[in-house]
Formats: structure tokens, sequence, C-alpha cells
């Protein structure tokens, strides 16, 4: 009895340590797992900031965008955070997730970054479609400031070995979490992530995200970034790639679209021969302010000069410049930011080769680089060429600089013309004009420049500059004057994709405010920052004046006017268009008496009948039906074999 007796006295005295050791486990339990979750918070927070400021260039607006009550920030944060723990669950060890996260972010904004410094518009997700063109033109980039590119490729080199490091050695150093912990991340983060992910469809209202002043401004991606951030507002992109049908699409709506008055099918006896060259970044360098040069570069293209492009792009993007003047329809129809080179073509598309081989002609595209740059080889074939004469194909061609020479391209399209038995249309794209305009490209300038404004590197890349636009005026007049000794007749249609990148050359000279130029301003501006030199010319009846400036879409009409022949869109609703409309830009609408409408699709201007039959008919043909297809490209069905 006394041993009982002394056991139970034993057990009842042990109970309370026992209950107090088991209170203060839980205790450092639940302090771990706060101090766990406050480094991730803390690591969420510091993402954010981080890659604002990149992304921005400036920690300026990132103290507003994190704490002012009609501002994301700290909901990204809280976003984010839930990503940090969700992550930590799957590895299984505290704050790993971090070594996914920091680099991926950071690595995107720092691309937005430069993306914005060279073209003006932030990162989006398409953009990663052609991440193969990017890795192409370093070597460009790097030549042009070989000491940042190799500050930069160091960097890149010594974060790749830490992270290498951190994963295969550093592991043992992130803290093992339970399963019970790993559970209970899973539990709090999936649930609410996924409730997260529907708001992230733009085209339908969310009354919490509306909460939480998540506003996606897809139709200004530049107050998209800033009010939502870097990372909200890439995400609301992503969804992008699909584009939705315009409000009543269908087959009634399209059977609805008045029919044009022109008559399909007639055929000048002439058939005059076509060559439409796109001249990368040809501009006017007389333009710019306090600085003289010491002889006009561009005095043939001065001479023939029927007009302006306006190019829905600045710097760089040729290609969607190139698809607007080659298939009639606009980029303002289409999600900004969108490829429809790289996101939408993959499959017939009407475009001007196809009406020219139903009528006969022969039909090649030219391009004196490699042909899958920016899907062209795919998307040539698609828009029926017959074929694409690339690097890999066409002759090896004289470089100057790195970029095969206008003269060496000139050359191949009078060597494949005088081939030719056929008429033919020719679109070529040039590549001697392209950026960056490092010093002493050429041997020797014949076009001097003289500023007092002008640094000496900006002084160097305008005197490059200058002297590509001398010798791609140089090829039109060779072009021009072999035209000139044909018995066919032909016709030259020349113009500019986008300003040139220069940068510091507007800023410094006053010509912009910006090294890049903007997407929303008054008609003027625009103008200014987005025109670039139209000539449409005929051997037999010379130079076509007056064309105004207009956006690439309407060149279609232009050239197939001048051939005399007839076509229902071509002649017919971009006729109509052109009358009406001197500009379709995604951001500015321009009539003929040179009124802007910013906004217009926001605004209502979209409700004019003409632009609404125009965006229904381009959305039928590239995503839809094609139930307009018969009617208003019957060529379709009636292209002449090749010959």
């Amino acid at each position: 009895m006394a041993d009982t007796a002394s056991d139970t006295t034993a057990v009842t005295a042990a109970m309370p340590a026992n209950g107090r050791s088991l209170e203060v486990g839980n205790a450092r339990f639940f302090m771990r797992c706060a101090s766990r979750m406050a480094i991730s918070g803390a690591l969420a927070l510091l993402l954010v900031f981080v890659t604002e400021w990149i992304s921005r260039g400036s920690i300026v607006d990132i103290g507003n965008y994190l704490l002012a009550p009609d501002r994301p920030g700290l909901a990204v944060v809280g976003v984010l955070f839930l990503v940090f723990l969700g992550l930590d669950a799957l590895f299984g060890r505290a704050h790993q997730a971090a070594l996914v996260l920091f680099p991926a972010a950071l690595l995107l904004a720092f691309f937005s970054s430069q993306k914005q410094l060279y073209l003006s518009d932030p990162l989006y997700p398409s953009d990663m479609l052609f991440g193969r063109q990017i890795a192409e033109l370093l070597p460009v980039m790097a030549a042009a400031q070989p000491l940042k590119a190799v500050a930069a490729g160091i960097g890149f080199l010594v974060v790749c070995a830490l992270l290498v490091y951190m994963w295969i050695f550093g592991r043992r150093n992130f803290n093992a979490i339970p399963m019970g912990g790993r559970a209970l991340r899973l539990v709090v983060a999936v649930p609410l992530l996924v409730a997260f992910v529907p708001l992230l469809d733009y085209t339908r209202f969310y009354e919490l995200r509306d909460r939480l002043n998540m506003i996606p401004m897809m139709w200004d991606q530049q107050e998209n970034y800033r009010h939502n951030g870097f990372l909200l507002a890439f995400a609301f992109n992503v969804p992008m790639t699909n584009v939705t049908a315009p409000e009543g699409y269908g087959a009634e709506a399209i059977d609805m679209i008045p029919s044009p008055g022109n008559v399909y099918g007639y055929s000048p006896s002439r058939q005059p021969d076509v060559i439409v060259v796109m001249s990368e970044s040809l501009w006017d360098p007389t333009r710019l302010s306090n600085v003289e040069l010491s002889k006009d570069p561009m005095p043939v293209i001065r001479a023939n000069q029927s007009g302006q492009v306006f190019s829905p792009e600045f710097g760089g993007m040729t290609a969607n410049v190139e698809f607007e003047a080659l298939t009639g329809f606009s980029n303002a129809f289409l999600p900004y930011g969108s490829i429809p080179y790289q996101q939408y073509i993959r499959g017939e598309l009407p475009s001007l080769a196809t009406f020219f081989r139903s009528k006969g002609y022969v039909a090649k595209a030219f391009h004196p680089f490699q042909s899958w740059f920016w899907n062209r080889g795919s998307v040539y074939s698609h828009l029926g060429f017959e074929s694409f004469l690339s690097e890999e194909n066409l002759p090896a061609m004289e470089k100057r600089g790195i970029f095969a020479s206008d003269a060496a391209l000139t050359d191949s399209l009078i060597r494949e013309a005088d081939r030719s038995s056929a008429p033919f249309f020719f679109f070529a794209v040039t590549l001697q004009g392209h950026g960056p305009y490092e010093a002493n490209r050429y041997v020797k300038n014949t076009v001097e420049v003289e500023s007092d404004v002008l640094s000496p590197s900006a002084h160097a890349s305008l005197a490059t500059y200058a002297q590509g636009v001398r010798e791609a005026d140089d090829s039109l007049k060779r072009l021009m004057d072999w035209a000139k000794k044909r018995k066919r007749e032909t016709i030259i249609v020349l113009f500019g994709d986008h300003l040139p990148p220069m940068g510091d050359v507007y800023t410094q000279t006053g010509y912009m405010e910006k090294p890049v130029a903007t997407r929303k301003a008054s008609p003027a501006i625009m103008a200014r920052e987005h025109e670039t030199p139209l000539v449409v010319w005929s051997s037999r009846r010379g130079v076509q004046k007056d064309l105004g400036s207009i956006s690439p879409s309407q060149l279609p009409y232009h050239v197939v006017r001048l051939t005399g022949f007839r076509h229902p869109f071509y002649t017919g609703l971009l006729r109509d268009v052109q009358n009406r409309y001197a500009v379709v830009d995604r951001h500015q609408l321009i009539d003929r008496e040179g009124r802007g409408y910013p906004d217009w699709q926001i605004n209502g201007a979209d409700r004019d009948p003409l632009l609404k039959n125009y965006g229904l008919l381009q959305y039928d043909m590239m995503f839809g039906k094609a139930h307009a297809g018969e009617r208003y490209f019957p060529e379709l069905g009636e292209l002449q074999p090749s010959t």
C-alpha cells in the first residue's frame, strides 16, 4: 500500500510539469509558425517592392502603390504571400519558394524595364513567344553597349551559380516543415488561390476584385501596369491570348454587312507588276530640331513622297505593322500587346498575296534574315505567298555593319523580277536600318551631323542612322531606274515600319519628352512620333500624291486601286474606311478632317456602323467561321497554281 501511495503521489506531482511542458511546446510551435509566416509575408512584400522598383525604374509611386487605399499593392502582397506558403509546402522546407519566385519575378521585371526603354511598352506574356528573337539580337545589343553587356553577363552567371549552390548544397539550411505544417499551409493557401484565379478574367466584373482595387485597364496598358503593379498587370494579360468575339457576332451579323459597290473579277489588261518594300526603321531625320545634316539623306524619297504611314508601333514590333500592310486588318481590333504573327495566324488568311495569286500573279516574300524570325516562314505560307526568300535561300549578301545591305536586297528583287515571265507581287522587308545604331557601323559616312545639344554617343548614333537612310534612298533610286526601263508597268511602294529606336537623340534635341514615343496623345503629337515616309509610285503614271497620313492597314486599298483591280474588301470596305478615317489606331482614331477620337473603342466611336462592320469582318476571318469569305474574299477559293 505504501508503494502504491508513493507512486500515486509521484504521478500527481509530475502531471503539472508535463502539462506545462506541453503548453510551452505548443507555444513554441505557434511562435515558430508565426515567425515563419511573418518571414514569408516580409519576403512577399520585398519581392513586390523590388519588382516594382526594377520595372518602373524608380521608387517614385511605389509607396503610394502599397499604402494608398485606392491601390491594390497590399492585396498583391497578400496573394504573393499565399503563393509563398503553397510552394513552401510543396518543397517541404520553409522559404525555399524564394529561390523560385525571386529569380523569375526579377528577371521578368528587368525585361519589362528594358522593353520600355526601347519600345515604350511593358512586358506582356505574349512576348515570351519570341524569346528566340531576343536571344538572336543579344549580340547586336552587346556590340552597341559592350561594358553593360559584360556586366550583365557576369551578373547573370553569378546569380545562376548562387542559385545552383543554394538548391544543391544550401537546401539543408532551409528548415524542414513537418507534415502537419505542410498540410496547414496547403489548406490555407490552395483554396484562396483557386478562388483568386477567376478574378484575372478581365472580361467579367467581380465585386471582390473591385473592392480590392484590382482594376484591369486593358485599353491602357501603361496605366494598367502603373495602377495594378507589374506582377498583377502581367497576370491580367495572360488570358489575352484568347480573343473574344465582338458583341453580336454570328452569321446573321455578317450577312447584314452591306455589300460593297465594287465588282469583283474586273481585271485590267495591263496587269502591272507590284513591289512593296517595308524599309526597316525608315524615318526622316531632318524632322529633328537643333540638328543640321550636311545633305538631305533622302532626296529621292522626298521628291516622290506620297504621304506618311502612321505606324501603330515605335522602335520595334515590325511584324505588327507588316500584318496590317499585307492583310488590311487592324491591330486596333486585337488585344493590346498581341502579336498576330506569333499568336493567331495558324491557318489560311486572306492577304494581298492571295489576291494577286488569284489573278495569275507570282507572289514572293523577301527578307535577308532567318525565316523563323517573327514566325515568317509559317505565316507567309498561310498568307498565300508561294515562296519566301530568306537568309537560308538567298545568295550570300553584302553586309553593311552586321546586317545585309539594302543594295544587296534590291539586287535580289531585280534578279527575281527579271526571271519572272508572269506578272508578280513581291513583298520585301529590309534589314540594314535595324538598330541599335552603333558608332562607326560604316567605314565612312557621307552625311555629316552638326549639333550643339547632342552627347558624343547620341551624335554617333544619329550619324550612323542618317547614313543608313541615305543608302535606303539610293536603293529606291536604283529600283525606280530599273523599273522605268521595263516594258511592263511596275508599281513600287516603300514605307517605314516605325521610328528608329534612337533614345537620347529624341530627348536631347527636344523632339520628344521621353526616349520612346507616347501611346496616347493629341493627333499632332501622335503624328510627330509615329509617322514614317510613304512612296507610292508607278513607272507609267509617276507619284501618287497627297495620300496624307494613313494607317498601314490602308495600304492594300491604295495598292489594289492603283493596279486597276477591284475587290470587295480592299477597294470596297477599306475604301469606305479610308474616305472617313485617315488613321485607325488602337488609341487614336483620326478622321479625314484631322479630328482625333482618343480611346475611341471605350468612348463610343466604335458604334459607327462602318467601324463595327470592319471589326466584325476581321474577327470572322481570323477567329470565326469565315461567313464573309465567299462574299468578301472569293479569291481564297480561286488561287492559281504556283508558277
